[in-house]
């Protein structure tokens, strides 16, 4: 019997959210869920969290918690990462924190929705984070949110969890948009804060270059350095 065929195997997903962001965390989150179950992912209608509406992944984000055997999720601060980032290490935080997952999940396959371009690299680096004893066959992959559903999943619940998050800032600071440099409320939103205050909140990332850029126009206006 093939691998995938056995249905009391347990299989992990593992997807990130907010990576791009300039503003509020990076969300990493794990699901454990049974082979057997797998089927009523698809069957609920499971996709890419990015290829669904708020109102759908609010839904399906409650209807995973009940299939799966278990959740993990991680909450990275942006100080955390502007310390990664400026030392050219995101890949290896996040890499780090998927593998306490892995760790911490135990399944029996772990599908990981690989951050760096050589998977070969990102694979061995995942694995080296693990003890000996550690017996997960772990499968990362490009793009692994569009074509497993276990991964699917896990976009969705750090989707959801990354939202929330978001939406406590937007209800004490108001009008922050999607916190996305892409996003011209967002940006706008930052360049007037740091008009009026003069410094960055701690929820910015200071390390991303649409927020250095701001730094070193506003720097030439108010002599930062």
């Amino acid at each position: 019997m093939g691998l995938m065929r056995n249905i009391n195997l347990l299989i992990c997903g593992i997807d990130e959210a907010g990576r791009g962001s300039v503003i509020g965390p990076l969300v990493i989150a794990g699901i454990n869920i049974k082979n057997s179950d797998i089927k009523k992912l698809e069957e609920i209608g499971v996709r890419d969290s990015k290829a669904l509406t708020k109102k759908k992944r609010l839904f399906l984000f409650d209807q995973i918690l009940n299939i799966s055997e278990f959740i993990c999720i991680y909450k990275i601060d942006c100080k955390t990462i502007d310390e990664n980032v400026y030392q050219r290490q995101l890949n290896k935080l996040e890499g780090g924190i998927m593998s306490r997952i892995i760790k911490y999940l135990a399944a029996d396959i772990a599908y990981v929705d690989s951050c760096d371009v050589n998977i070969t690299k990102y694979t061995s680096y995942l694995k080296s984070n693990l003890d000996f004893k550690n017996n997960t066959s772990i499968i990362a992959m490009h793009k692994a949110d569009r074509i497993n559903p276990a991964v699917s999943a896990a976009s969705i619940i750090a989707k959801v969890t990354r939202d929330r998050e978001i939406q406590i800032l937007e209800e004490s600071f108001q009008n922050i948009g999607s916190g996305y440099p892409s996003d011209k409320k967002t940006m706008y939103f930052i360049n007037n804060w740091i008009k009026e205050y003069k410094e960055f909140p701690d929820f910015v990332r200071k390390s991303w270059r649409p927020i250095r850029e701001i730094t070193c126009k506003q720097s030439k206006i108010y002599d930062f350095n």
